[in-house]
């Protein structure tokens, strides 16, 4: 009963977002995501105390200003999500700009396949799906949600643009085979993740449990390695997808070390573009939970 009672209410939710003219859907979205936020005190501790964490030096209000500076974002993502069955070749320009594209077909060039190192930036669901209103359909790595039928309709959304979902609990031979034919494969590789599936790599001068999967994907592929993100550009009130050059990667022939190196490469990305703009990062998430083996938490909640 409970799965569809949430299937209904994120149903109804995108419907009712999805009807409405754009400005008034991001309107809305916003102020759906003060009161969620507001209901949900782990997410506010959360949000503070990585917030702490990452700026040691931060007072109170600059710390709230980040904070509703992030809600905003995430509302606005919701309302970009739901308006995604509107969204044509023809009038994305008007929402999305490209900026590097000749990054990405430079490194598509190689004929190796592309890895978008990506993460939780502003609206980052419409990063992927505008790059595919734009001719360059991709696949992108997902968790699978709790629920199934949540699931299938956030997947259902992602995909009106051409790209296509690999399970993240299923996705090695996949992503290989998307390699090796050429294509484009998306990971959000910011995330906490567990000692089994990673590697411990700085990120705001704390050790952070990293995905190794990127890098060790890269390093037996060939694929390019791109930087990807997507940022809320307030001057031209439109999205900006940038793509940065390919990554030089570490290739000594030492496997386990040039994972650890290159991993902790990509968080030095990730974390410039999340001081960039740190008002556009997920700070609820909680980034810093799994610890190396005798470590203390660090989250005191």
């Amino acid at each position: 009963m409970r799965e569809w009672i949430e299937y209904a209410a994120a149903w109804l939710v995108l419907k009712s977002l999805g009807l409405l003219p754009r400005p008034v859907a991001r309107f809305i979205g916003a102020k759906l995501a003060v009161v969620a936020y507001a209901l949900r005190p782990r997410l506010r501790r959360a949000a503070d105390f990585n917030l702490r964490l990452a700026f040691p030096n931060s007072c109170e209000a600059d710390r709230r200003q980040l904070i509703r500076g992030m809600i905003c974002q995430i509302g606005w993502l919701g309302a970009e999500f739901s308006q995604f069955p509107k969204y044509t070749r023809e009038n994305i320009e008007r929402i999305v700009r490209l900026d590097g594209q000749e990054n990405f077909e430079a490194a598509q060039s190689r004929g190796k396949g592309v890895l978008f190192l990506t993460g939780h930036m502003s609206a980052w669901e419409l990063s992927s799906f505008a790059h595919a209103l734009y001719g360059y359909p991709l696949y992108f790595l997902v968790r699978p949600l709790a629920n199934r039928r949540v699931d299938a309709l956030m997947n259902r959304y992602r995909c009106l643009s051409g790209n296509k979902p690999i399970e993240k609990n299923r996705s090695a031979r996949a992503i290989l085979k998307a390699l090796n034919d050429g294509g484009t494969v998306g990971i959000l590789a910011d995330i906490n993740t567990t000692i089994e599936e990673g590697v411990f790599v700085n990120f705001f001068g704390v050790q952070a449990s990293t995905t190794s999967g990127l890098a060790r994907i890269a390093l037996r592929t060939g694929a390019a390695v791109v930087p990807v993100f997507i940022s809320w550009d307030e001057r031209q009130a439109k999205y900006r997808l940038r793509f940065d050059p390919a990554l030089d990667l570490s290739n000594t022939g030492e496997e386990e070390v040039d994972i650890r190196e290159n991993t902790a490469r990509f968080m030095r990305v990730i974390e410039e573009h999340v001081r960039e703009h740190p008002d556009q990062w997920l700070w609820v998430h909680k980034r810093w939970k799994t610890r190396p083996p005798g470590e203390k938490p660090l989250y005191p909640f």
